[in-house]
């Protein structure tokens, strides 16, 4: 079935709520103030964990003791197409870990914690279930594990990976005839589960740049999806793109121009994540190290259902080491104000797109087989710099033209363990549709 044709019963009945459910959420310019006060925090969280249980090189309980001990409030565990709610040994030696990571948990926990056996002559440990974990770290209200998966799929060997955070029952990979169509019915799935269980499961797509997979114009067309990672912690997943690729904060702009002017679909929020793997490594740059890159949620209460509804409102922002104060939104401007650290400076750049911008574009490469597989070269209007302010409180008045305004936050000091060298310190503001601009208004 073509891409454009899926599943018409989902895309028209569930466009047409999720449209209508827009217009009232802090994506459309309203008087909206992000801080702190006595009714609602900031909770910092990591979004895309792995572990033993699938390609991590270390126990979930090590992990999770990790967040719990540099300042997180959650931690979402998403190994591969797998759940922590079975039984499972692993050979001591051959896992990833192997002897360092069994060393590190017999230190950390007590003998009656850890359970062995000997099977032809191996030392096998079976790995904690999640809610065994969640019991022990847990406390609530302070710091909460969640539940998630890392839908594995792909098309043609090309990866394409989505999270699950919050989840109960697995989602397995659905396949599919496209990129495309792979996404799409994928995340059909997660929202068709949520209806039935009345579970408050949010799917996010992965490192689009991870294979140079997934493209801009694949991305701006799924029905039901409002998250991406726009930053992911993981060495190998070109956040930066190249000569020929587009970075993922390009794909970032051209997927909202185009969803808000062309497809009338509403826009797509930005993640960073850890995508953590490896535990043991010491020097900067080396593996998928955790707290490269996370989340900062706006919430009256720390449960899982409360973190997904917060972020699907848009009551958020994703960083790699900048912390905001305060974000505050009207109908007439964006005003970002830092949490200033000493002796570091920042930079307040205010991007978006205007109406009746140069939508003309170009394929990115000649090879006409593989002209779809690369995102295509827009023109410099779409995702313009409007604005940049230097220091730590920054606004950008709306002319009313934005189709939609978002800001980042650059610190002058560089990050100390970069998944790619030569990174600094961000913050990534969520965009603001300019009201009065929205198609069919």
């Amino acid at each position: 079935m073509p891409a454009a044709s899926l599943h018409s019963l989902f895309t028209i009945d569930r466009f047409l709520g999720l449209f209508c459910l827009i217009l009232t959420t802090p994506g459309f310019a309203q008087d909206v103030v992000l801080r702190s006060d006595q009714l609602q925090h900031w909770y910092r969280g990591n979004m895309h964990t792995h572990s033993l249980w699938s390609d991590g090189d270390d126990y979930p309980e090590m992990i999770a003791t990790w967040y719990r001990e540099h300042g997180y409030q959650f931690l979402v565990f998403t190994d591969h197409n797998t759940l922590h709610n079975q039984e499972m040994w692993i050979d001591v030696e051959k896992s990833k870990g192997g002897l360092q990571a069994f060393r590190k948990l017999t230190d950390a926990f007590p003998t009656d914690w850890i359970q062995t056996r000997e099977t032809a002559g191996r030392t096998e440990v079976r790995l904690k279930e999640f809610d065994a974990v969640y019991e022990r770290l847990a406390t609530a209200q302070e710091y909460i594990l969640i539940q998630g998966e890392e839908i594995t799929d792909t098309f043609k060997r090309q990866p394409v990976h989505l999270c699950a955070t919050n989840t109960r029952e697995l989602l397995p990979p659905t396949g599919g005839d496209s990129i495309v169509d792979v996404i799409q019915r994928n995340i059909e799935a997660a929202v068709s589960r949520r209806e039935r269980t009345g579970e408050a499961t949010l799917v996010h797509l992965n490192h689009p740049n991870f294979g140079y997979a997934i493209t801009a114009e694949h991305l701006m067309q799924i029905v039901g999806e409002k998250f991406f990672e726009v930053y992911n912690g993981h060495p190998s997943v070109q956040n930066s793109g190249d000569a020929t690729h587009a970075s993922t904060e390009r794909q970032w702009d051209i997927v909202n121009t185009w969803r808000l002017a062309k497809l009338q679909l509403p826009v797509m929020y930005g993640l960073a994540t850890d995508d953590g793997h490896d535990y043991f490594q010491v020097e900067p740059h080396q593996g998928a190290q955790p707290g490269r890159g996370w989340v900062m949620v706006l919430s009256d209460t720390l449960t899982p259902d409360a973190l997904v509804m917060a972020l699907e409102a848009g009551r958020f922002y994703s960083s790699s080491g900048v912390t905001l104060a305060e974000i505050h939104q009207t109908s007439k401007c964006l005003r970002v104000t830092v949490a200033a650290e000493p002796g570091v400076s920042y930079r307040i750049d205010f991007i978006g797109t205007h109406t009746g911008f140069n939508d003309v574009s170009l394929p990115a490469i000649t090879e006409p087989e593989n002209v779809d597989r690369v995102t295509r070269c827009y023109s410099a209007d779409v995702g313009k710099v409007f604005k940049s302010v230097e220091g730590t409180v920054g606004s950008y008045t709306f002319e009313g033209t934005e189709l939609y305004v978002r800001a980042v936050v650059t610190a002058s000091r560089k990050h100390p363990n970069p998944s790619q060298i030569g990174d600094f310190e961000c913050a990534w503001v969520q965009p603001v549709v300019v009201s009065n601009t929205v198609p069919g208004r």
